[in-house]
């Protein structure tokens, strides 16, 4: 039997200059620089529960291989999946991520391809996600140099709820206005192609060699949330691709949990709203709230969640079975 148990993390704050002092309504604290990034499975990330507390992500998947990342994973030493909240205030910088072969080619294990789930959006909220169509690399790189590159990313307005696919090598940025959960390969690749000026480095050389001007990247044709049962519990399929499958989830009551079909996987509980327990067998019970994260090993073939007044959260795993890119929505 595995000594594994569901793990709850402690969030990374990371400072960026385009972040807030203040994190509501994710987090109940405020900050004396600006935290961009809340990272929730990063490999530095720290475990807060049991006899496991105060050890890394990275050190207990090094130690645990697949009991905790399972056999979904590409690697059986790493984590597969970062999990994160997004606090912009002002643009992102204009960056872009490799994709697997190009980041192989550079000496990476994997590439970045990502998704951003809209848990907040004030009205106008927008991202710039690719290039405008027609728009080539050659034009794009003039841009930058004529300080105008924002010009020719297609921009698109988000609401609350929307999902958004990324795909390695998408020229992509967030505008201000939202705060978003990101699910990403296990990656922090990034090449800087334009930053408003602010002082820091970029990366041209290597961000436009990996650019794809056609990237298959856009927002995630929507799903309805059904009904698991009688009670009030309601799921929500947001995302499923070759790299991780996202989805949501509101309890009222009490709901049991299964592995994911196909080969095993850790699985991340990211709640956005309310609180709840999770119950695995022969486990203590861990409490998690808005903005905390747990990592339920794929050892832990079963569980179930106790809502305390009613839960929201977000289920990410690596998926054990084929599946196809995802469907954008033509709207």
């Amino acid at each position: 039997m595995s000594e594994l148990y569901p793990l709850l993390m402690t969030p990374l704050f990371d400072p960026r200059p385009w972040g807030r002092l203040d994190l509501s309504p994710i987090y109940d604290q405020s900050f004396k620089e600006n935290i961009g990034e809340s990272w929730l499975t990063g490999d530095n990330c720290k475990i807060q529960n049991g006899r496991l507390a105060g050890k890394s992500l990275h050190e207990v998947a090094s130690q645990y291989k697949r009991e905790l990342v399972g056999d979904a994973a590409p690697n059986d030493d790493r984590f597969p999946l970062l999990a994160k909240f997004l606090f912009p205030q002002e643009k992102l910088s204009v960056q872009v991520h490799p994709d697997d072969d190009d980041a192989r080619a550079i000496g990476q294990p994997w590439g970045k391809t990502e998704c951003w789930y809209v848990a907040h959006a004030e009205p106008g909220a927008e991202i710039g996600l690719g290039l405008k169509p027609g728009a080539t690399r050659a034009q794009f790189e003039k841009s930058i140099h004529e300080k105008r590159a924002e010009e020719l990313l297609n921009w698109i307005k988000v609401f609350a709820g929307d999902m958004i696919f990324v795909a390695g090598g998408t020229v992509h940025t967030l505008g201000p206005g939202s705060i978003i959960v990101e699910t990403q390969q296990q990656s922090d690749t990034t090449f800087r192609l334009y930053d408003y000026g602010r002082p820091r480095e970029l990366h041209l050389k290597e961000g436009l060699r990996v650019i794809k001007e056609q990237a298959a990247s856009g927002k995630v044709r929507p799903h309805a949330l059904t009904s698991l049962d009688g009670n009030g519990n309601r799921r929500q399929p947001l995302i499923a691709s070759g790299y991780f499958v996202v989805e949501k989830f509101e309890l009222k009551s009490a709901q049991d949990f299964r592995a994911p079909e196909g080969k095993s996987s850790a699985q991340i509980l990211v709640a956005t709203e309310g609180a709840g327990a999770l119950h695995a067998p022969g486990c203590e019970a861990v409490n998690f709230a808005k903005g905390d994260a747990v990592v339920v090993p794929a050892s832990i073939s079963q569980f179930r969640i106790q809502p305390l007044a009613g839960i929201s959260f977000l289920k990410s795993y690596v998926p054990g079975v084929p599946v196809s890119r995802p469907e954008m929505d033509s709207n």
